[in-house]
């Protein structure tokens, strides 16, 4: 069985990893290859014998695709499987705290020994059988709650699945739990849950990241396999890059937004965490199309990502050769630890090292994007957040009257962080501010979706590094919201340049480095950008 009771640090690399990157590259997903393990992130446990043969083969290894080969060879049961993953789980998180609410064991176990059951019987199990899964909070699950972080769904239970939890579970997914994130996705630390706070693995003192800091933690912490999160403004990416994991933020559209907690509408989306980025490939495949309950979701064909995976074994010694790189100039600038330019530019080194040609293009709009991000993103939340009315959902507060009832409600059950961003984008949609506010921050979202059309006519992929800095210390900035928001600026700004709206490009992150920190250091993430439904580049995939 796989190994679970190693505490976290002894899966630490001891020394900086080399961004690996593919050969016939992909925009985001990397066509024909898997990443190494050391390049991704730290390394996992050694495999004990029973699941040697799982994990034996050569690097890099997509966690997945281990799962299915050991299932099928009878190497491994689902049960073997799930009871190695629930060992770390219940290990790591009383100090990690991942999770808001863990699946009931029988249960897991019970759709465990239904999958060894099919296989036994011969019958045709789905990509994602025996793999464990995290789910982020705010996406709908039929029988766990789903509070979004935030009092006011305490205990609620939605009556049906979300679109990408229901296809999670169609292909054999096993969902071991609610991830922790900030209220209603509001934030960049998970600091912002109403129920708890969850620690960074790789340092237990500093923040995983957020929103979706939860769903990065367990991925780094080898809770489950893989893990849903959600993406308004950086919300996969930058807990990605703080976590040291891939983190996979899809085109809008993409992935179907039907029972997702809905923030910013115009701006979220569900995104992928897993240790590969051939893992964060194979449940994008899984989760992606066109769903008749989101008219906003796309009926593009969805490539089939996995049948563009082959070992980095067979790689050519310039794999990327003609590749066209970006890098942001003004992602490098004041602002940005100097440990993070330093990895960001070592890794641009790399690239040219494998054949690609890098060069620098500004974004004189990138600075824009942030006012405009937030101004946005309040609105829209100020008016999908009036839903929460203390009658149909979550807590209610006794009163005479509506009124009473509706304020009472809403006081108790909304964080700090949430009444704020409330007031902000009632503010912009009042009367007499309209025209100041929101709509020139949608005149500006047009001014910065062109700059990066231009840059991205020039240059294949665009790359920044994915958060300023390394992860922080817990509390460093809780009380320091603008902080915060400056934060946001890197992931946040790349929301701007979609053809469509705000959330319209394609961006992976992945470990390229450390910075000082903890006992190994501090992962830092390189965000790669790419046009609209282009996860995986074509032209470099024969």
């Amino acid at each position: 069985m796989l190994s679970t009771v190693h505490h976290h640090r002894a899966l630490l690399l001891h020394r900086r990893p080399r961004l690996i990157l593919p050969p016939k590259t992909l925009r985001l997903l990397t066509p024909k290859c898997l990443f190494t393990s050391q390049a991704l992130t730290h390394h996992p446990p050694p495999p004990t014998d029973a699941t040697a043969a799982a994990t034996s083969s050569s690097p890099p290894t997509s966690q997945i695709l281990s799962i299915r080969h050991a299932l099928l060879s009878r190497q491994l049961t689902a049960v073997e499987i799930t009871e190695s993953y629930l060992t770390r789980l219940r290990a790591a998180e009383p100090r990690v705290r991942s999770f808001l609410h863990v699946t009931e064991e029988e249960n897991v176990f019970r759709a465990a020994e239904e999958v060894d059951r099919k296989i036994e019987r011969n019958e045709e199990v789905g990509l994602l059988a025996g793999v464990l899964v995290g789910v982020k909070d705010n996406i709908c699950t039929a029988d766990m709650p789903s509070t979004a972080g935030s009092r006011v769904l305490e205990g609620y239970k939605p009556p049906f699945d979300a679109t990408a939890v229901r296809k999670v579970r169609e292909l054999g997914g096993i969902l071991v739990g609610k991830t922790n994130l900030d209220e209603f996705g509001m934030g960049s630390t998970t600091e912002g849950s109403a129920f708890q706070v969850t620690a960074n693995p790789w340092d237990e003192s500093c923040v995983p990241g957020g929103s979706s800091g939860g769903s990065a933690a367990a991925v780094s912490a080898r809770q489950c396999v893989v893990s849903l999160g959600s993406d308004t403004g950086g919300s996969v990416r930058q807990p990605a890059s703080f976590c040291g994991v891939v983190g996979l933020k899809p085109t809008y559209g993409r992935v179907s937004r039907y029972g997702l907690v809905a923030y910013a509408s115009s701006l979220d989306v569900i995104g992928c965490f897993g240790t590969s980025v051939a893992d964060a490939g194979v449940l994008l495949h899984a989760i992606s199309g066109h769903d008749t309950f989101d008219a906003t979701s796309s009926k593009r064909e969805v490539p089939d990502f996995t049948s563009l995976f082959t070992s980095s074994n067979n790689l050519k010694p310039r794999p990327l050769q003609g590749l066209r790189v970006g890098i942001i100039r003004e992602t490098l600038e004041d602002g940005v630890d100097a440990a993070v330019i330093s990895s960001i530019r070592a890794a641009a080194s790399h690239l040219e090292d494998l054949g690609c040609s890098v060069t620098e293009v500004s974004l004189p709009s990138f600075s824009l994007g942030l006012p405009a991000y937030y101004v946005l993103a309040s609105s829209e939340s100020s008016s999908n957040l009036s839903r929460y009315d203390g009658v149909r959902y979550g807590q209610q507060v006794a009163a005479d009257e509506l009124t009473s009832l509706y304020g009472g409600s809403r006081a108790r059950g909304f964080g700090a962080e949430v009444k704020r961003r409330i007031l902000m984008g009632t503010y912009a949609l009042s009367a007499g501010y309209y025209d100041a506010y929101y709509k020139r921050a949608q005149q500006v979202r047009t001014l910065v979706k062109k700059s990066f059309k231009a840059a991205l006519d020039e240059n294949d992929i665009l790359i920044s590094p994915a958060a300023p800095s390394a992860a922080y210390k817990i509390g460093e900035k809780k009380n320091d919201p603008l902080a915060m928001y400056a934060g946001d600026i890197m992931t946040v700004s790349i929301h701007l340049s979609v053809n469509v709206n705000l959330a319209g490009l394609p961006a992976l992150v992945l470990p390229c480095g450390f910075a000082e920190g903890g006992r190994a250091g501090l992962p830092i993430g390189l965000q790669m950008i790419g046009p609209a439904f282009d996860e995986v580049w074509n032209k470099f995939s024969a």
